[in-house]
């Protein structure tokens, strides 16, 4: 009886262990960041575009200056990418694109290996961008006439110096009169939360808008509303704002009558293309990156179930040029380990066929192109 025991328990085990590594083959290494780090902009085509004249007027994007949650001492900042994807699509599309925040000077940015890509790496290289974010310029000093729109990038540290922000506030009342485009994305929103008209009506009484969610927000840090000053998703219903949300960590964007706001670091391409929209352009074309088409996987997935996902994703495959990742794995892996840890089985092994399939095709494509 112990020696069948013993043989059940290891065999188990290299079946287990079996398992965990054909899974993590599903995952491919991390992107050489020392080579993206080169990037300029001259290297990225979408990036060729920007004229050299732009008559579209100007955008006012607005980060945090806030270094640490509350007196935590705990670091955070504004969430880089945040910043500079809006900033190429504003200067793609004609606009001047002005940087400002709560102190002025230079902001305390969070950077993300893992979600650093060309278009972040080449604003880093890029001596003008990085010249207006080391000096940008202290909101006090903003002079609402001159700006089309006012964009607030998000990151944890919005949540401390936006709200009660007077100068916000008055931004945004005068851009609202001026019917200027006033946009937001994940923490960024909180800008918004408790401003009022001189009547006392709320801004965003009756409104749409979308942030980062409760949910989102507690999954990553339980203790969430001890951590912050208020839970975003709340204060914002509170304000009479209609919440709309999507899936966790997917790309949800709501367009308002010159409100528009996105939930997470996933919709700001979105979001600002949306706001371009609304100042009454169309956005010049942009090749979506290999992390959006997967969240359009996701996207489908939570419509429509697996079937839909695995069609999105082979029409992707189908029209990939061959070089590079078609999609994000590694991003898909993370809802999968998401879902694992919420409990959703179905899902989880829905995206490990997902990425089977993807990783099956890619092998397929680099054979053939040999």
């Amino acid at each position: 009886m112990l020696k069948k025991i013993l043989a059940t328990i290891l065999c188990t085990a290299a079946i287990l262990f079996g398992t965990a590594f054909w899974l993590k083959s599903l995952i491919p290494p991390a992107p050489d960041h020392d080579a993206l780090a080169r990037t300029t902009t001259a290297d990225v085509p979408y990036l060729k575009q920007i004229p050299t004249e732009k008559e579209r007027g100007r955008i006012l994007v607005v980060v945090s200056s806030a270094a640490e949650f509350g007196d935590t001492g705990k670091k955070t900042g504004y969430e880089f990418t945040e910043l500079t994807r809006p900033y190429y699509v504003f200067s793609a599309n004609g606009f001047a694109v002005d940087i400002a925040s709560p102190q002025g000077g230079e902001p305390p940015a969070v950077m993300d290996k893992d979600d650093m890509g060309p278009f972040d790496y080449a604003f880093l290289n890029d001596d003008d961008a990085m010249e207006k974010l080391r000096n940008s310029i202290p909101l006090e000093n903003v002079v609402a006439d001159q700006y089309e729109g006012i964009f607030f990038a998000g990151g944890k540290g919005a949540m401390f110096d936006f709200p009660g922000n007077q100068a916000i506030q008055n931004l945004v009342i005068a851009l609202h009169q001026n019917d200027g485009v006033i946009g937001a994305v994940c923490h960024g929103p909180a800008a918004l939360a408790d401003i009022k008209f001189d009547s006392g009506t709320s801004f965003l009484d009756g409104r749409r808008i979308s942030s980062f969610t409760n949910e989102e927000e507690l999954f990553l840090i339980p203790d969430a509303e001890q951590v912050f000053p208020f839970l975003l998703e709340t204060r914002l219903r509170d304000n009479g704002a209609i919440f709309e949300k999507g899936p966790l960590y997917l790309n949800q964007v709501t367009t308002d009558d010159g409100l528009v706001t996105g939930q997470n670091p996933w919709s700001s391409w979105n979001v600002t293309e949306a706001m371009v929209r609304a100042l009454g352009y169309e956005p010049v074309p942009r090749t979506i990156t290999a992390t959006e088409k997967t969240v359009e996987i996701l996207l489908a997935y939570e419509s429509n179930g697996h079937g839909a996902a695995s069609e999105t994703l082979q029409s992707f495959l189908q029209h990939a040029d061959g070089e590079g990742e078609v999609i994000d794995r590694r991003l898909l892996a993370m809802h999968g380990i998401v879902a694992a840890m919420k409990g959703q089985m179905k899902k989880f092994l829905d995206i490990v066929r997902l990425l089977a399939s993807a990783k099956s095709a890619t092998n397929d494509t680099r054979l053939s192109s040999h």
